[in-house]
């Protein structure tokens, strides 16, 4: 059976130029399913990185899993079962440019082996429904075809006071995590099957795409208030000293992250007590809505992580994907 790898997108804004020629023997060896890589850029993720790392090379192979270190400090990156590339300090351009174009010249490599990229944060954990596919592999065998799939983007929230921290050597991380709230802005373009740059910190992407149905990706970062304030407060820094991503919530002081969890998980309690919990998938006229085209770019839109987080409707995580992370 034969995968398709990159192929040209015609005269759309943003599309690919001509590719050069795939090959038309089928593959030695293996299990006939398209080969995807995974990629992220990480600075001082803590020990979500390993598990990151770990839950990707169950999904896709343990030899397809790529970690860029952006100069990381707190040994994250050390000893990870994976192939690392460690940069020094990015300070030839601005940081989210230089981010951007790192991952996307990446990506554009790993597409003359690999017949799908997922790019996700070092946080961000993508899973495709159960019901209907075994793994993100997969997944892409069934959306063979596709050029680029949006996730359904969803952040997990800490019950503060009723959920513990977080035990990143427990077998599953949501496991101890029953609640979310889908946000919008995080249907982000993860998965593409073809040369198009990512953009907007990796919200869009110069190619058309739309949010599936059957991809899921749950966002760590508010999973856990004291990883919350130990990342908050690095990132600050970050901003502070060294001028990176002034216009990103890195820029943001530490106390007003924390708070922005701590209300949201307030208001999480007065909904769970009050049994006005929102349906997990959202409906069809609402995906529609959130990718928006602006000049060469495509983007998911919505209020941003910190404002989206403070209101309802909250859902429950369903157990059969609760079990995949």
């Amino acid at each position: 059976m034969k995968w398709r790898g990159r192929r040209e997108t015609g005269a759309t804004a943003g599309a690919p130029g001509p590719e050069p020629a795939r090959a038309t023997t089928d593959r030695p060896s293996g299990d006939g399913l398209p080969r995807v890589a995974v990629i992220t850029m990480t600075r001082d993720s803590g020990p979500v990185l390993r598990r990151w790392v770990d839950h990707y090379q169950r999904q896709v192979g343990a030899d397809d899993v790529f970690v860029i270190d952006d100069h990381s400090v707190d040994g994250s990156t050390d000893d990870l079962p994976c192939t690392v590339l460690r940069l020094p300090y990015l300070d030839k351009y601005t940081f989210e440019p230089s981010r951007m174009g790192i991952l996307s010249g990446l990506a554009k490599s790993l597409l003359f082996a690999y017949d799908a990229v997922l790019l996700a944060d070092a946080d961000e954990f993508v899973v495709a429904d159960p019901a209907r596919h075994a793994s993100l592999r997969h997944f892409a065998a069934a959306r063979r075809g596709t050029d680029v799939a949006g996730v359904l983007g969803y952040n997990v929230v800490h019950r503060i006071g009723v959920e513990p921290e977080l035990d990143f050597d427990a077998p599953s991380l949501l496991s101890q995590r029953e609640f979310a709230r889908f946000t919008p802005l995080m249907c982000k373009p993860a998965l593409k099957w073809v040369d198009a740059d990512w953009g907007h910190a990796s919200h869009g992407i110069k190619h058309p795409f739309a949010p599936d149905p059957d991809l899921f990706m749950f966002h760590l970062k508010f999973a856990d208030l004291a990883q919350l304030e130990l990342l908050a407060e690095r990132r600050h820094q970050a901003a502070v000293v060294e001028g990176r991503a002034l216009k990103s919530s890195w820029s943001k002081p530490t106390d007003e992250i924390v708070e922005a969890l701590r209300t949201g998980s307030a208001q999480l309690e007065q909904a769970v007590a009050a049994d006005e919990l929102g349906r997990f998938r959202p409906g069809p006229k609402k995906l529609a809505a959130i990718v928006q085209h602006e000049g060469e770019l495509w983007r998911a839109t919505g209020a941003g992580q910190h404002l989206a987080l403070v209101k309802p409707p909250y859902v429950r995580i369903p157990d059969e994907l609760r079990r995949l992370v």
